[in-house]
């Protein structure tokens, strides 16, 4: 064998080990109380997916009308104050609920919802690798007008953002990429990934176009991710990263 074979065989390998590990699921297959099934008017679906369903479609609507949130926080807008008012109060709504559901009604391991290190390796490799991607393109939208009359209005000290967005974002992907997300794959295969995007995308009504239409295909990456590693950590600091650089970019309202 040549040195060139040698070293086309040796790249060969590498491109498979490489396809393999991003294809591969973080290992947690089902289990018999995610298999349970329960029937309603007719309609026989897994008990657990079910929940996760209800329970993560009723924190969504219920965060989106306010519901918690005094009249006179809402009164200010989307000032710093009330964003951080909403990121506490998706604490309760997004976190403390559904830990509660896989705790009490479920049973289960909390950890098997993403709250875990998981393949740390490929996760943190492959969340430098997106934020150094996505570092100029955020920085080229967040001068876009939409960009900077939709977050000028939030702005704040880099450290109140970065706080306000830690408690938010991780909020967030455990409700959606998380509790929600986990349940479907293992109830429905991994066609939950797609399934726990849509609320991601519909969350996000009402801000700039691009964004609006870059979530599904940047929610499907978050989830792969997630799914990838079996932890929501790594979704979680690549969605703080790029939400606290665009509103660090576009800076505060001017004129």
């Amino acid at each position: 064998m040549t040195a060139r074979s040698v070293e086309d065989s040796g790249r060969s390998s590498r491109l498979v080990r490489l396809r393999v590990g991003l294809s591969s699921a973080f290992p947690d297959e089902p289990n018999d109380a995610d298999r349970v099934l329960v029937t309603i008017a007719g309609l026989r679906m897994p008990l657990r997916t079910t929940v996760a369903i209800a329970i993560a479609t009723l924190a969504v609507l219920f965060d989106y009308s306010r519901t918690f949130i005094p009249p006179e926080i809402q009164a200010i807008g989307r000032e710093a104050p009330a964003i951080r008012y909403q990121a506490l109060e998706r604490v309760v709504v997004f976190i403390v609920v559904p830990l509660l559901v896989v705790l009490l009604a479920f049973r289960d391991d909390p950890r098997r919802y993403g709250l875990r290190l998981g393949d740390w390796r490929w996760g943190a490799s492959l969340t430098v690798l997106g934020c150094a991607v996505m570092t100029p393109i955020v920085l080229a939208i967040a001068q876009h007008p939409q960009f900077r009359t939709y977050y000028a209005v939030s702005w704040a000290p880099l450290g109140y953002i970065l706080t306000t967005n830690v408690i938010d974002l991780v909020a967030t992907e455990f409700l959606m990429r998380g509790f929600l997300q986990f349940s479907l794959v293992r109830g429905l295969g991994p066609i939950g990934v797609l399934i726990a995007t849509l609320p991601f995308v519909f969350a996000h009504l009402g801000k700039p176009e691009i964004e609006l239409f870059s979530t599904l295909g940047g929610g499907l990456v978050f989830g792969w991710l997630n799914w990838r590693t079996g932890s929501i950590l790594w979704s979680a600091l690549g969605h703080i990263y790029v939400l606290t650089l665009v509103m660090a970019a576009v800076g505060p309202p001017t004129g």
